[in-house]
């Protein structure tokens, strides 16, 4: 197989990669060692996210033509990308935690939902909770009003002598009634 189509084969394996992806993060990984390095890479495993090193020539050709061109003027030096399908925020989650213990590690940019982020932009990113975070809190706000409506109603039927004595005095009541 000659080099150019070995080549090509990467860089069609780096478009399959970030094709229909959530989010698409550059990360320069100079100066972590082996240990971090293997580290890293599973807590993105534990994540379900992609982390890997492509030559920044490859990734160049590839994110040609789609959302992630803009990351292009960013490859130099020692580069790789953090790729999400699922969780848009979580390879930047992920990373910005491994850098408190791992200085070196730097956000330099990302693509998230089809939209470019600088260094700054990606690293404020990292504080927006999990989808699975905001939904539960989406169905908490949803519930919160019936278990206060349920709440007081309890209270009123305990005010009133508790839900038995209010169902012996009801009968009672239509009795005297006719």
């Amino acid at each position: 197989m000659a080099k150019v189509e070995a080549k090509q084969l990467v860089v069609d394996e780096i478009s399959n990669v970030i094709n229909d992806a959530d989010s698409v993060i550059l990360v320069n990984y100079s100066g972590i060692t082996v240990a971090q390095d293997t580290e890293l890479r599973r807590a993105f495993r534990e994540e379900g996210i992609l982390y890997k090193v492509y030559k920044n020539t490859m990734m160049n050709f590839a994110f040609k033509g789609t959302p992630c061109e803009e990351l292009c003027k960013h490859l130099e030096g020692t580069n790789a990308i953090a790729v999400s399908k699922d969780d848009a925020t979580a390879p930047v989650r992920v990373i910005s935690k491994f850098a408190k213990t791992a200085p070196s590690l730097e956000l330099v940019a990302g693509v998230v939902e089809g939209g470019y982020y600088d260094s700054e932009a990606v690293k404020k990113l990292a504080d927006i909770p999990s989808r699975e975070v905001l939904l539960s809190r989406l169905l908490g706000s949803l519930n919160s009003p019936m278990a206060n409506l349920a709440r007081v109603l309890n209270q009123i039927a305990e005010k009133l002598g508790g839900p038995a004595e209010a169902a012996e005095e009801a009968p009672a009541a239509e009795a005297a009634a006719e």
